[in-house]
Order: structure tokens, then sequence, then C-alpha cells
């Protein structure tokens, strides 16, 4: 079947870039796209006029929530009680998963719902470990992989593994090691990859999704790494996102976050660091942390050139990184030393529009400019740019040859108000609840902002009761005993 859609603004793509064609249209089959321009003398089987809106193609998120957001509740509490929120010592001996599979299953398909309705059609999948016996494992991704391909997105996935899960003793983070554990997650991982990369008709490919740096062993790293090379996949690591990391491995180590990964050969093209925020010269990168790294040569060593040198993409994700009070020092001054930035959403909603609109604000607050962080480069950074970073040169664009992965976003709503710039209106004024419909490789999924693929009636009370478990269970786990309303008072007095 051929599809012609007709909008007021297609961002199309020519010399290399995004362009504009005002009262475009775009044609594609069942998988590619065909056409994109003005006046294309064939004959559809289907015709549909978008009218005053954007046809633009779908975001790329490559830390993307797959799970129920757990910032409602951890993103601020004091210190008491975020230590509540962590697995307490006699807890980490004796528990099980906190949920059932069908539970965890619903998790994913309700996340990966809220993902395509923002727009975004190619997602790599970041989910919470704590309410896990350990960590995730191969049955909770083959399960991701069957919600993937029922909704009609297109992922990278595979399963999360680490050698280290964080507790408390009741004064303090520690780190329990158990590397059989993280050995054993690895070769999940390596297996989920051989049977089911290409699987849904090749919107599931793989990805290797070790957990956070300081719950790594340096073995499990450089395996990691091998095994990415020998699979041809991409790797995505959390590293050098908090002050406590990078004081781990320093003491582990000898070395910050990124300077390890460097020495042990682990930094690449296709490989992805979320966050990646604390390093020297940031605002909020205490002395001690700073102290000058050298190299085998005996030169000083820079953060930043590492990533933009070994061709290291980071992974922007404003939405978590103000609601956890930190930020990227910054957006523009990475990008101008090299380093691709990509923008992630990691958040819920996952609404990408809104996490633009925040990576603006924070890089203008930050540098104190005008012109940064222009919505033209942040759009790039959740289209081109990822789909370049994973080697995909059919993805993030409209273009003849590349898949026909689009959303139409409105520009009728009352909040929207005149438009100027279609880009600088998406960006400033616009917000995911505007795009009406989405196709991924050709298939409609969403039309008049509802999803078709999935009956997903009853998806808000059961995410809403999956959350209020979520919550109830750490009185389970909390290492004082506390009752829930002293975990998680309300924000005022319940009368």
């Amino acid at each position: 079947m051929i599809t012609r859609i007709r909008a007021r603004f297609v961002i199309g793509y020519a010399d290399g870039d995004h362009c504009l064609i005002p009262d475009g249209e775009l044609v594609h089959d069942d998988a590619e796209i065909l056409f994109v321009g003005r006046d294309w003398p064939g004959t559809p089987d289907r015709e549909i006029d978008a009218g005053h809106a954007v046809i633009s193609p779908g975001f790329i998120d490559l830390n993307a929530l797959a799970d129920i957001d757990h910032a409602l509740f951890d993103c601020w509490p004091d210190a008491s009680r975020l230590l509540g929120l962590a697995w307490s010592e006699q807890y980490l001996h004796d528990h099980g998963p906190r949920f059932t599979r069908a539970q965890e299953k619903f998790r994913r398909e309700f996340a990966i719902s809220q993902l395509i309705r923002n727009g975004i059609t190619t997602m790599m999948p970041i989910a919470a470990e704590t309410y896990k016996e350990w960590c995730e494992d191969y049955q909770d991704m083959a399960d991701t992989a069957e919600a993937v391909e029922a909704l009609g997105i297109r992922a990278y996935l595979g399963p999360s593994y680490r050698t280290h899960v964080p507790y408390t003793d009741g004064t303090q983070m520690l780190l329990h090691r158990d590397e059989r554990k993280g050995l054993e997650g690895l070769d999940d991982a390596v297996r989920f990859i051989q049977d089911y990369d290409g699987a849904a008709g090749g919107l599931i490919r793989g990805a290797l999704l070790p957990a956070r740096i300081e719950t790594q062993t340096e073995q499990t790293l450089r395996l990691t790494r091998q095994a990415a090379d020998d699979l041809d996949v991409p790797i995505r690591l959390h590293a050098a996102q908090g002050l406590q990391e990078n004081r781990e491995m320093i003491a582990r180590t000898g070395h910050r976050s990124l300077p390890h990964l460097a020495e042990i050969g682990f930094l690449g093209e296709r490989t992805f660091i979320p966050h990646a925020w604390t390093l020297p010269g940031h605002l909020h990168m205490p002395e001690e942390l700073c102290r000058p790294e050298h190299g085998a040569g005996g030169d000083s060593i820079d953060d930043l050139a590492l990533l933009a040198e070994s061709g290291t993409s980071v992974i922007f994700c404003p939405i978590p990184s103000g609601h956890y009070g930190s930020a990227m020092d910054s957006y523009e001054s990475y990008r101008k030393r090299g380093v691709r930035v990509v923008i992630g959403t990691d958040s819920a909603p996952p609404n990408m529009i809104r996490a633009l609109d925040l990576a603006m604000t924070m890089t203008k607050t930050l540098t104190g400019r005008g012109p940064a962080a222009q919505p033209h480069d942040l759009f790039r950074s959740a289209t081109l740019d990822p789909a370049r970073a994973l080697g995909r040169e059919d993805l993030g664009r409209l273009a003849p040859g590349a898949q026909a992965d689009y959303f139409v976003m409105d520009l009728t709503g009352t909040h929207v108000g005149p438009h100027a710039d279609p880009v600088r209106t998406l960006v400033m004024n616009g917000d995911g609840r505007d795009i009406t419909r989405v196709v991924v490789a050709g298939r409609t999924i969403v039309e008049d902002g509802e999803i078709l693929t999935v009956d997903d009636g009853d998806y808000r009370p059961r995410a809403q009761e999956f959350l209020d478990q979520y919550i109830a269970s750490h009185t389970v786990s909390d290492h004082a005993g506390r009752s829930l309303e002293e975990l998680q008072p309300p924000s005022f007095p319940i009368r």
C-alpha cells in the first residue's frame, strides 16, 4: 500500500541535513519512504491531509524509560528518607522479586505506549533494578520484545546486568559484590542478542546494556566491549553521572570513570554514555575529584577529549537532570569540543519535545547566552545524530530510501498559539500531547492521538496499581522499618 500524507510543513532531508518543505508531502509504502517534496506524480492507495501540522522524522530515544517512573517518590526526599528507599542489609540477603512476571511485562507495555504517544519511534530501554531479585534477565527482555512487536515501535534491546548491588547499613550507601551473577547476566545478554537480533521484521536489534559503571567489575566491562565487537552491536553504560560514583571508581581503580573506561579500551563508536556530567570543569565537581589524570605517556588526560576522540556519544537527559538537581555544563560546550550529544527522555511521561525545550533552557541559563542551544541543533540531537551514532543512515530523516518512521504534530492547539519557524515552534511551544499520528516502518500505530496496535483501555488503572505497590514495598526493605507515611508523607496534611 502506498500512502501520501500532506501537511503545512514537512521536515525533509537534503544535502546531508534536515530541510523545511512548506505545504509538502511524504509518500511511503509499507516500510520505506518513496518521495518527500511536492507534487508526487504517482497515484497513492491512501491519501491523508494532516492540515495545519508538522510532519517530522520520529524521535530516537536511546535512554528511554521502559518502566513506571520512580522520580515521583525519590527525587525530593531528604537523605534519611532516601536511605529508606535503598535495600537494607537484611533485605539484600533475604528477598525475591517484588512483582510477578505478568506485572513486570505490563509495566513494559505501558511505558512503551507512552514513548509511542510522544513521537518516539526508536527506543533503547532503561528501567529500575531496585524491585528485581538481582537485575534484569533473559525472560524479562523476551517479554519486552513481545511488547515491542505488539505495539510496533523500533527498539534496541538487551537485558541489563551487574556485578554489584547498592544497599545501606542505615548510615551510608554500600556495594555488595557478586561477580558470578554479573557474568551470568552478560551471558544472558549475549544469548538474547543471538536469539532476537532482527526479530519483529527487523524492528528489534540487539544492544549490550550493562548497569552503571560502579556496579561492574573491570572484567565485565572488558568482556562487554569484546562481545559488542564480536556481535557488532552498540553499548550503553551509565558513567560519570554522580560524585559518589567517581569517588568509588578512584578508590577502586585510581581513575575517574571516563579515564578508566579509556584505559581499558571501552570507549568507541556506537558506545553511549548517559549523563556524563561529573568531570573536571563542571560547576558541581569538587576539587578532590578533579586531580590531574595522566596517560601512559605522562600527558594530562582531558575527559571530554576522550569522548570526542573515541567517537563515544553522550546521552543528555534534561528532564531527570532537572528533577535530581544536576546539569550538563553544557550541551553547547560538549558539542564545541567535538562530542556527539544526543537527547534522551529517561522520564515519565517521556515527552521528548519537553526535553528539547528544557535542554535549551538549561544551556542558556548555564552559559548566559541567548543564542546557545539552537532549536535546530537540539532537533538534530533527537533525530539525525542518534541515527548516525547507531550507524543507521535509514533512520532520523525523511528521505527516499529511509525507513517510514515519522510523526505528525498538530499546530492548531490554542496553547501552541501562532507559529513562526516550525522547528522553533515545535521545541518552544509544542508538547508531546500535540502529536496526533505516529508511523513506524510504514505502519500507523497512533492515529488521532490513540494507539491502534493494542487495547490500552485499562492501562491507566493498572499503572496506578503498579506504582502504589512499588511505593508501598519500600516499607519492607527500609533499614529502619518505617511506615509508608514516614517514608512518603503527603505534600500537605490529609484532612
